[in-house]
């Protein structure tokens, strides 16, 4: 989908909930960020990010009907809470690959969402020591980071 149709569409939505940001930019690259600040971002954000997943959620389907699957592969991060959010994830999965590094062993992660299994995947792809894998089912879906073994392929 085109940035300033995006932008549109994100700050209409935004507009209908009674929400006036202060600004609405969208940029592209590896993946399109709608981001969105505003002087107080609790009532999107809800506790924990819920409210803004769900705000997600429902603007890629809206996108999706009207546009295809294509045009919904986009992001709405408020006052940057998206990216540090994932800044978080990555910081702790270094730190139980480190883990992993000294004792050799799995090291499972707590839950995450499809994308923060993502980001973490994508953070050790190349790790010469390091190799990820997704387990459990639902809200428990995790990754277990493992130690490749020597002459080990992965």
């Amino acid at each position: 989908m085109e940035s300033s149709l995006l932008k549109d569409f994100v700050a209409e939505l935004l507009d209908k909930l009674g929400l006036e940001p202060s600004s609405v930019s969208v940029t592209s690259g590896h993946r399109t960020v709608v981001a969105v600040e505003l002087e107080d971002p609790a009532p999107l954000l809800g506790q924990e990010g819920e409210a803004l997943r769900a705000l997600n959620s429902i603007a890629k389907r809206m996108i999706e009907k009207s546009h295809g699957e294509e045009g919904a592969a986009f992001l709405i991060d408020v006052n940057g809470h998206h990216e540090s959010q994932m800044d978080r994830v990555r910081d702790a999965a270094r730190v139980l690959a480190q883990r992993t590094r000294l004792f050799r062993q799995d090291v499972e992660m707590p839950p995450l969402s499809a994308y923060e299994r993502l980001v973490v995947h994508e953070l050790f792809a190349e790790d010469p020591d390091i190799t990820t894998e997704s387990a459990g089912e639902g809200k428990l879906r995790h990754i277990v980071l493992k130690h490749k073994s020597p002459g080990k392929k992965s």
